[in-house]
């Protein structure tokens, strides 16, 4: 994924916060979901198509103490997940969300 996505949340998902700030992630068009600890619950609120992996990965080391140094690199790979499951499209600087 490249630096200048945005990740967008679809939608269609339904995202419903439990006890202690975990979420579940619903898509009424496909029956999946997912769980979400708050640290992910905290990036899905970021996928709003306004923010880039870049600018999300700053905003988790400005919330949270003691972020790894690798965390770049797992953010990019969860929200890839989430844009393999159907749950987040990806749209580049100046180009509209597929």
């Amino acid at each position: 994924m490249s630096v200048a996505n945005k990740p967008v949340a679809k939608p269609q998902i339904r995202f419903r916060e439990e006890s202690d700030n975990w979420v579940i992630l619903f898509d009424p068009d496909t029956g999946n979901s997912r769980v979400l600890n708050p640290i992910s619950a905290f990036i899905w609120k970021l996928l709003d198509g306004t923010h880039n992996v870049s600018d999300i990965v700053e905003q988790v080391r400005d919330f949270y103490t003691n972020v790894p140094q690798e965390v770049d690199q797992q953010i990019t790979e969860f929200i890839e997940v989430l844009a393999t499951k159907g749950f987040v499209e990806t749209t580049s600087e100046g180009t509209a969300a597929s």
